[in-house]
């Protein structure tokens, strides 16, 4: 016949059961268990213990028994418990990662869940729940370009430098051509916005020429000088610069950040620029257009006014664009480069290790 285990509490050990047999924000469990621990300890048998606290006998010879053995570690807590054997092996995770990021399947450029599924013979939720639990989403990818322009630091820094620290008694724009605007007209009316459902529009539409949109914000206040013309030729860009040096002081240098495009070089632009010498012309490296603040801008001109208008022909599109620009200039907002030169430089340098890397694979 067994016998119960005899408990004996120090002082210590009765404090502290006493505590969580009466504690309001302990765990049910440990309450119970202390309160069997405390009664064992009482001199109380297992039986009356169980009438007592409502329980099963075999449920108090356990706690009993196992504080008798590891005292409080014992009860506090549950022990390690096998689990059920997973379905899912750590080798079909394993090969699953690794065909994810270092094999394509055959005619397709990336994994899907169900390809992946079918070439290693699991459901397409187990891949799902893999993929996710290694935050792998093939069906993303992200687009980059890293500048080989031979002088980009040189030139990074002359760009960022007008940006944080421009010259005294001069402005400075960032200029481009938007090209190839389209006066787009949809082939039928759509549904204005209504509670409960987003304005609808046609997908296709009528094509009613092009137009290009040149533009210069100045970076201190915001304010924007803009035409538009048929093309986008140096003749044109000529012509937007003398538009540029007539609405400006004339007593200010101007200081004009531009891309790499040819007709911002042609020997006639190079020409004129010579006859002008408050004109300074500073490009940005090859390659990089976000570097361009004027490419902000034209984003929001393409949000707000351009994509979703409709344009019966040009004339109404390029009125549409001047409107645009003059509501802008009522109550202009610079927009504001904060990033430094070397900080610039040092995001450059590990995406070019990275590549290089990869490339060496």
């Amino acid at each position: 016949m067994k016998t119960a285990a005899v408990i004996v509490l120090s002082n210590d050990e009765r404090k502290m059961l006493t505590v969580w047999s009466r504690g309001r924000s302990t765990p049910a469990r440990l309450v119970l268990r202390a309160k069997i621990v405390l009664a064992a300890a009482d001199g109380k048998t297992n039986e009356t213990i169980a009438d007592e606290l409502h329980t099963s006998k075999p449920t108090v010879g356990r706690w009993r028994n196992r504080f008798a053995t590891r005292r409080i570690a014992g009860i506090e807590k549950d022990a390690p418990r096998p689990g059920r054997t997973p379905a899912i092996t750590t080798e079909t995770v394993t090969r699953i990662v690794q065909k994810t990021t270092r094999e394509k399947p055959e005619a397709a450029t990336h994994w899907s869940t169900r390809s992946m599924a079918k070439a290693v013979g699991v459901s397409k939720a187990t891949v799902q729940r893999i993929w996710a639990a290694h935050g792998l989403k093939p069906h993303l990818s992200r687009t980059f370009k890293l500048s080989n322009d031979p002088r980009f630091v040189e030139k990074l820094e002359d760009v960022v430098g007008l940006y944080l620290s421009p010259p005294e008694h001069a402005l400075v724009f960032s200029c481009d051509e938007k090209s190839q605007i389209q006066a787009l007209d949809r082939t039928q009316k759509g549904l204005p916005i209504h509670p409960g459902r987003c304005g609808t529009m046609t997908h296709d539409y009528k094509r009613n020429g092009t137009t290009t949109l040149f533009a210069a914000i100045e970076m201190a206040e915001g304010k924007v000088i803009g035409t538009c013309m048929q093309r986008h030729r140096h003749q044109e860009w000529i012509k937007f610069l003398r538009l540029i040096d007539a609405e400006t002081p004339s007593h200010l240098d101007l200081h004009l950040i531009v891309d790499n495009y040819a007709t911002h070089k042609h020997p006639k632009v190079q020409k004129w620029l010579r006859r002008h010498r408050r004109f300074h012309i500073h490009f940005t490296p090859t390659n990089s257009s976000w570097l361009n603040m004027i490419e902000r801008w034209f984003r929001e001109i393409t949000e707000d006014r351009i994509r979703r208008g409709t344009f019966r022909n040009v004339d109404e599109l390029i009125r549409a664009i001047m409107d645009y620009i003059q509501q802008h200039n009522q109550s202009p907002k610079p927009f504001v480069w904060t990033a430094k030169a070397d900080e610039i430089l040092a995001k450059v340098q590990r995406a070019r290790k990275v590549l290089d890397k990869l490339q060496s694979v």
